[in-house]
């Protein structure tokens, strides 16, 4: 399969977000697409941007070094913009977007002059829509891969309806609301203003994600990291009609990298392997595991209220304790050495037969180890696909981005997780919480997690049955993908 010459194959331009959970996800999607059909090749074009340069860096160069698909799977890194636009300002990351238009154009073009055949679709990012001008340009139709669940497809659809339909009215605003209670397709139960994501509720924010939303209803289709097991309500509402004018859904998840290359920052294969001799002598499913993902930090007061709340629990736990950025850095917590100076005095030594505290995380590798019993998580997307994949229930404390939709799901619409927290927010701009989480609610939270409903504990294990199911031959996903391929294939005129 991999033997296949490019000029046999038809070309997919993949655009992720030059993020690396973003990135991470987009090649694991295209590993599948080649492996699924040997008629494809896929380029992937790698926005160049300063604050993740060298993660991303790395993580290409290691991905090439390891290429399954040396004829078919190509990365080409964009040059640097040289006049980028001011990091403070609101729509930074837009402005930074339309700028790469005319490097992606030109990269396209120049494989093309190259030899290498024309594309016959681009499949662009959630956070890339812009780049649909180049597609059209060429007369190539677009699709989305988004990287998030259908939970949030389903709220970011309703919220651009009735942004349209009602422009007297600011959104944001009503979002913001405390009283905000709204019945959206898609869910179960009402959506609150505390499982709104921040970004909705910020003018800026708000109008920018309506407007990437407004250009997924041009795209030809819609690749989303879920399947449909796990999310059938939702996936339901958004293919049989409850949203007007969107194109088809396709549910093609979970998409994980499983080799836990994704380049956290700071692991070592020797900080890697101190973690799991750790585990290892550890008793099964005994170890409550919390880790709050690469931008997940607590100031000095939170941090003593969960050392405080873990210590009275009694359990055995692996906590991944990061330092929170410097001031006015970027909101990516520092990756090496863990938050220590933030402990309650004693606390290490007083709990250093059942405990460890690390830095950055194997996440993986921690989760698919059999003494992990529990998963304190902030409930970003991969995450929680990575946990219910192994199976490990979860304790639902969300930070920023939409995880307070992904926790509102998981414990209200799913049932499967358990709640320390699901409205905890933190600022967008100041990166604080509006309140403090109590020791005593921790404690609690762990103890319900720990020695969880074995209703709920069934739950998690059939989705983790299912999940792997879905990507088999025949499974839900398999097919899904199996027709998003027959599309792009159906594109081409000899």
């Amino acid at each position: 399969m991999s033997n296949t010459t490019p000029t046999t194959t038809r070309e997919l331009v993949f655009v992720p977000t030059p993020g690396m959970g973003h990135i991470v996800s987009t090649l694991q999607l295209a590993k599948l697409i080649l492996t699924s059909n040997p008629l494809i090749s896929i380029s992937i074009h790698v926005i160049n941007l300063p604050v993740h340069a060298s993660k991303v860096s790395a993580y290409v160069d290691s991905q090439s070094r390891d290429n399954p698909y040396p004829t078919r799977l190509t990365f080409v890194t964009l040059p640097p913009l040289l006049n980028p636009p001011d990091p403070s300002s609101p729509n930074n990351f837009a402005t930074i977007i339309d700028l790469h238009k005319p490097l992606i154009k030109q990269a396209v073009e120049d494989r093309v002059r190259a030899g290498l055949p024309k594309p016959v679709g681009f499949v662009l990012d959630m956070f890339c829509t812009g780049m649909l001008d180049i597609a059209n340009e060429m007369d190539v139709p677009a699709y989305i891969f988004f990287t998030s669940g259908a939970s949030l497809l389903n709220l970011i659809f309703h919220a651009q309806s009735l942004a349209d339909g009602h422009r007297d009215i600011d959104l944001a605003a009503e979002f913001s609301k405390p009283e905000f209670s709204a019945v959206v397709p898609g869910f179960k139960n009402p959506v609150t203003s505390s499982a709104i994501p921040a970004v909705l509720q910020e003018k800026n924010g708000n109008e920018l994600l309506l407007n990437f939303t407004r250009m997924f209803r041009e795209m030809k289709g819609i690749l989303v990291n879920t399947y449909l097991e796990l999310e059938s309500f939702g996936i339901q509402a958004l293919m049989n009609g409850d949203h007007k004018n969107i194109p088809p859904i396709y549910p093609v998840g979970p998409i994980l990298e499983l080799g836990d290359k994704s380049g956290g920052g700071g692991g070592t294969d020797d900080k890697d392997a101190s973690i799991i001799q750790w585990l290892d002598s550890q008793p099964k499913s005994s170890v409550v595991f919390l880790c709050f993902g690469s931008k997940g930090s607590f100031d000095e007061e939170q941090v003593k209220e969960i050392a405080n709340g873990l210590e009275k629990s009694g359990h055995r736990f692996l906590w991944s304790l990061r330092k929170p950025p410097p001031p006015g850095g970027i909101g990516v917590s520092s990756d090496s050495e863990p938050f220590s100076e933030a402990l309650p005095e004693g606390f290490v030594d007083r709990t250093s037969e059942r405990g460890k505290i690390i830095g950055w995380a194997p996440q993986v590798k921690v989760l698919a180890h059999k003494g992990v019993g529990g998963f304190v998580s902030h409930c970003g997307w991969n995450s929680t696909l990575e946990s219910l994949w192994f199976g490990v229930p979860m304790a639902t404390w969300p930070i920023s981005a939409e995880q307070q939709l992904n926790a509102f799901e998981l414990v209200k619409e799913l049932e499967l997780a358990i709640e320390i927290r699901m409205d905890y927010k933190t600022d967008m701009r100041t990166k604080k919480a509006a309140f403090l989480v109590k020791a005593e609610e921790i404690e609690n939270g762990i103890n319900s997690l720990m020695n969880m409903d074995e209703k709920i504990r069934a739950r998690v294990k059939k989705m983790s049955d299912d999940g792997k199911k879905a990507l088999e031959k025949g499974g839900s996903s398999y097919n899904y993908l199996e027709r998003f391929i027959e599309d792009v294939l159906s594109n081409i005129i000899d």
